[in-house]
């Protein structure tokens, strides 16, 4: 099988590019390699190399610089996708694309799950859920939302997520500011590149997917742990959402559910195993 997976330089594109390279053909695309905004370079890019699978990283993630640029953010999560939608069709393709847990409007006293109604504040939010519905317009797609994604950049990449930052300054003894009123299901990119293997692989049935380590925990709950598992003392600062100016809304509760795949023989493992793993590899 031939993949080609876009935005090839950020932090999930390289565990994918690690979960498919040992038994397929890889095919990593950086930005410099394909502009995923440009129609014409992603037509000419996927006829050329004709992939039996594209599995789409690239996206524009900066949620508050998202809130002055919509243009920008609309063009590379949502009219990208549906660029590379119509390059797969033609090419006979499947099509990964990762959404994301803003599209929830964080109300919510469960995790939620695939058919719960999408509420989207902000710019960001609003053209991840945009991303979402223009996948899904190709038959053989499998949409999977990911949160709060952690875990080993690249070659070259330094990318390190939230969960990065936060290791950072408990290794460093610096004071760590963690939201105590944001709850979320972090996501180990090697275990998130797992699942998708493994769906793209066993040819599951296409369609959306939750797809996060399993549980709920607060930014607070997670600083504390790592500085267990890592042996260290730390200084947590709590903030809230509240507290702090921030240009886009985020949602306070955005666990997801992961029962669909579960369903399917594919069990995420807990967020506190994911976090082990990181920690100790």
């Amino acid at each position: 099988m031939r993949a080609v997976v876009t935005g090839a330089g950020g932090l999930l594109a390289a565990a994918v590019i690690r979960a498919f390279s040992p038994s397929h053909d890889v095919v990593a695309l950086e930005r410099r390699d394909l502009d995923v905004t440009d129609p014409a370079a992603v037509d000419d890019t996927i006829a050329r190399v004709r992939p039996d699978v594209v599995i789409n990283c690239a996206a524009y993630n900066d949620v508050d610089g998202a809130q002055d640029d919509a243009v920008r953010v609309l063009r590379n999560n949502a009219l990208a996708v549906r660029f590379l939608v119509r390059a797969a069709g033609c090419a006979g393709a499947v099509l990964v694309h990762y959404g994301s847990d803003f599209v929830f409007d964080g109300r919510a006293g469960r995790p939620y799950r695939e058919d719960d109604e999408p509420n989207p504040a902000g710019n960001y939010a609003a053209a991840k859920l945009l991303g979402d519905y223009f996948a899904l317009a190709h038959p053989r797609a499998y949409v999977l939302r990911v949160e709060s994604l952690f875990g080993e950049p690249g070659q070259g990449g330094t990318r390190q997520g939230s969960l990065g930052l936060i290791v950072k300054r408990i290794h460093g003894g610096e004071a760590v500011p963690v939201f105590v009123d944001r709850t979320v299901s972090p996501s180990y990119t090697t275990d998130v590149a797992a699942a998708t293997l493994q769906l793209v692989t066993s040819q599951a049935p296409y369609g959306l997917y939750h797809c996060v380590n399993s549980g709920a925990a607060t930014w607070a709950d997670i600083a504390a742990e790592a500085a267990r598992v890592l042996n260290l003392p730390v200084q947590l600062t709590p903030i809230t959402l509240e507290s702090v100016a921030l240009k886009a809304p985020r949602p306070k509760y955005c666990a997801l559910s992961n029962a669909k795949l579960a369903a399917l023989g594919i069990v995420m493992p807990s967020w506190q195993d994911a976090l082990r793993r990181y920690l100790t590899a």
